[in-house]
């Protein structure tokens, strides 16, 4: 693997765990729904190009867009919108990877061996010791509302393998297309005065959504997906590992979120059954090549 590539995994690692700084300083400025629409607003500029009628699968590529859209990133900006503690967040958030495991099996009725079986019980292990843990008693309903954006990610992984063959962008721009309405009437419904609003915040606010449209959505989903058709999946997945480790010394840097001792094992716990569920899927595709 090119040196160069594989820096530019880690640049990816890097600003997928940046993007929770991001989105906490986007919803401190503005409303959570507002700032997920005027995300999705400049991911349309930059896909508007792209978009393109997909014969005989528009219904799933605009279903796909709802759920990996306004689904998923409202019920995340509303997690930090609600979350002082974004260390306890970038640990819940990694639930996104057993789920999706798990709907592998009960839609797709894919066959795991113990391994990862084991891996999916240490990740919600883990989690499980944040929901308990007194010291952060005050974030459950952030934890409750990421395990909802994480289960949205989940199925979207599903929905997102039946609909190979499409660009990147193209899905990008559908997802804006779809969710970009949903996100303003709700933002308008819930959020009263949000819109008006706008003229009194803070150039640096919109900055950030632009940094989480661009940067994070663009540059690191599309990236990745650049890297996966050159080279095995079981080289590349374990390079995105280090995420949530420094989603979590991001938040630690930033807003001095504690960490507990709970929250050190069940980081841990999650952090190696992600790992586990990563290294042996990479490795099962391989293995089921031709």
């Amino acid at each position: 693997m090119k040196p160069i590539h594989i820096a530019f995994i880690l640049l990816i690692d890097v600003l997928w765990a940046f993007n929770i700084i991001a989105i906490k300083e986007s919803v401190l400025a503005m409303p959570p729904l507002l700032t997920v629409a005027l995300r999705y607003a400049v991911v349309l500029l930059v896909c508007a190009s792209s978009i393109r009628i997909i014969e005989g699968r528009m219904a799933l590529v605009l279903v796909t867009g709802v759920v990996t859209g306004a689904l998923q990133f409202g019920l995340g900006a509303y997690s930090y919108h609600v979350a002082t503690n974004l260390s306890a967040l970038a640990i819940a958030g990694q639930l996104g990877v057993p789920l999706s495991l798990i709907l592998a099996i009960l839609i797709d009725g894919e066959r795991i061996a113990w391994k990862r079986t084991i891996g999916i019980l240490l990740a919600i292990a883990g989690v499980m010791l944040l929901v308990f843990d007194p010291r952060i008693a005050d974030e459950r309903l952030a934890i409750f509302l990421t395990f909802g954006a994480a289960t949205c990610w989940a199925a979207g992984n599903l929905m997102f393998r039946r609909l190979t063959g499409i660009p990147v962008l193209t899905l990008y721009g559908w997802q804006a297309v779809v969710s970009l309405p949903i996100l303003l009437l709700t933002s308008h419904v819930i959020e009263p005065g949000g819109i008006a609003s706008l003229p009194q915040v803070q150039l640096s606010a919109f900055a950030w959504i632009v940094y989480s449209a661009i940067a994070a959505s663009l540059i690191g989903h599309a990236g990745m997906a650049w890297l996966l058709q050159r080279y095995p999946v079981t080289l590349i997945t374990p390079f995105t590992l280090p995420t949530p480790l420094l989603a979590v010394m991001f938040a630690t840097l930033f807003y001095n979120s504690p960490v507990t001792p709970l929250m050190w094992v069940g980081g841990l716990l999650t952090i190696a059954g992600v790992a586990i569920i990563t290294l042996r899927t990479a490795k099962k595709s391989v293995e089921a090549k031709p």
